[in-house]
């Protein structure tokens, strides 16, 4: 069972990374919020999820040790598996979660593609208490954004969305409402669009 690997970044995308750890590459998926803090290339330490099925072993990538514990909080709910618990991630960041959660606020959770009233209100009931126990001493801390720049910004952005469960025609007009300035990141463009997105 691989719980953490330290590596240099041989390739980085919204959705996933490849780790080259003594010449061997591993493939992990990421959230947003993980993407957002990766530098474009170096030596990262990551926090692992080993997810093993019958016709396949996946790895699931965290820079915070609190992300990779809400992830696993999240899969222990009956109907979550590894893409939506990553989703959930990708659109709310783990402090902001573990907050909703213990709190029993689902409106949050319901802005978030895939899931529905019932689904934001099993979460909330499995999860509201071991939220309390596991996190009560954490300190919340943000993620800091990292700018690389592309000729296919726009483009970038709205794959991420499609792939965070949002229909194109609704991403792009979202994204075609942002005011953008020259050399903004791509990063810089998913937080613009998700925050019309969710309202």
């Amino acid at each position: 069972m691989i719980a953490q690997l330290t590596g240099e970044i041989a390739y980085r995308s919204i959705d996933h990374l490849i780790l080259d750890v003594g010449g061997v590459g591993y493939r992990l998926m990421i959230p947003l919020s993980t993407f957002y803090s990766l530098p474009e290339q170096g030596q990262v330490r990551l926090q692992v999820h080993t997810h093993v099925k019958e016709d396949a072993l996946q790895l699931f990538g965290f820079l915070t040790l609190e992300e990779k514990q809400m992830f696993t909080l999240l899969l222990s709910v009956s109907g979550v598996g590894p893409k939506l618990a990553l989703n959930i991630l990708s659109n709310i960041p783990a402090e902001q979660l573990q907050s909703a959660l213990a709190s029993g606020d689902s409106n949050q959770l319901n802005n978030v593609p895939g899931i529905g009233k019932k689904t934001a209100e099993r979460l909330i009931l499995e999860l509201q208490e071991k939220v309390r126990k596991t996190f009560a001493a954490e300190i919340a801390s943000h993620p800091e954004t990292v700018s690389p720049s592309s000729g296919t910004r726009i483009e970038d952005a709205l794959s991420a969305l499609v792939n965070l469960g949002y229909k194109e025609q609704l991403a792009r007009k979202a994204l075609n409402s942002l005011d953008l300035a020259d050399g903004t990141s791509v990063e810089e463009i998913l937080k613009g669009a998700l925050r019309i997105l969710v309202k």
